[in-house]
């Protein structure tokens, strides 16, 4: 057997050495590096009142599902369907972001700035000091089998606000399907999509109510792919938690795309 000359092999060597020095941030990174660049672009999303303000047996910050932010670091995604249908005004309760971890974590008043029911997502504006942001993929290329991870807070604030990461692969990609208790369950938005199917992501990894609005992303990049939308319930929801069997889908990025497109001028 031939052997490689000696100045070629030591040639080699320092290529692989000079390509793994040089590589750009975020190229073949660990798991963990990927998600200590994520997690302080995702928050919850939820209702608050001012604080001390008296509103009788009504908790004064609610946590309804998980967004992160994009852009500017002023615009928040999140899925449609975590935003309340009516916030009590009276009592000066405003639409907010739950910025920041554990005792660190700031309510940000928010309000809706665009809208897409039957993609199920929103996207919020917040004011002030700008947060992290997550970088977005176009949408081409993912493929059955690709390592994904979401970030969010699967059971609200119960244990504070920490973000809790999950990780998988994506296991599909089918026509959305979304199964509801009854038909009386079912929003418009849901129908036209029973009549208008689009495809999503079907992920292996489970997902729970809180985990709505969460990024979808590459495991080893952290660019996002898709949201977070919804889970398929086996059981009671009562006993979601208990026992969670399920199907998590994701909404692919490039419908967020054209949300954020219809906010330029």
């Amino acid at each position: 057997m031939n052997s490689i000359p000696r100045d070629t092999a030591m040639r080699a060597c320092v290529a692989l050495v000079l390509l793994f020095l040089l590589s750009p941030p975020g190229w073949a990174a660990s798991l963990a590096d990927v998600i200590d660049r994520v997690r302080p672009a995702v928050v919850g999303v939820g209702t608050a009142y001012p604080p001390r303000q008296p509103i009788g047996g009504e908790r004064p910050n609610q946590l309804r599902g998980t967004g992160f932010a994009v852009g500017d670091g002023r615009l928040v995604v999140t899925n449609s369907h975590v935003l309340p249908e009516l916030l009590d005004y009276e009592n000066r309760q405003v639409l907010a972001v739950f910025a920041g971890r554990g005792r660190e974590a700031r309510v940000r008043e928010a309000r809706v700035v665009a809208r897409d029911p039957a993609h199920d997502l929103a996207l919020l504006q917040i004011e002030g000091e700008p947060l992290a942001t997550l970088p977005l993929g176009d949408g081409s290329g993912v493929r059955e089998g690709d390592e994904v991870a979401f970030t969010g807070f699967p059971i609200g604030a119960v244990l504070g606000l920490f973000p809790v990461t999950h990780r998988g692969i994506v296991s599909a990609i089918t026509p959305m399907a979304r199964v509801a208790d009854s038909a009386r369950d079912l929003s418009p938005a849901q129908l036209r999509g029973r009549r208008e199917p689009f495809n999503v992501f079907q992920l292996d990894a489970v997902a729970y109510p809180g985990n709505s609005g969460s990024p979808v992303y590459l495991a080893n990049t952290g660019k996002v792919i898709g949201v977070v939308n919804s889970v398929f319930v086996k059981e009671s929801r009562e006993a979601v938690l208990e026992r969670p069997s399920g199907i998590s889908y994701a909404i692919p990025v490039r419908y967020l795309h054209v949300l954020l497109d219809s906010l330029a001028p």
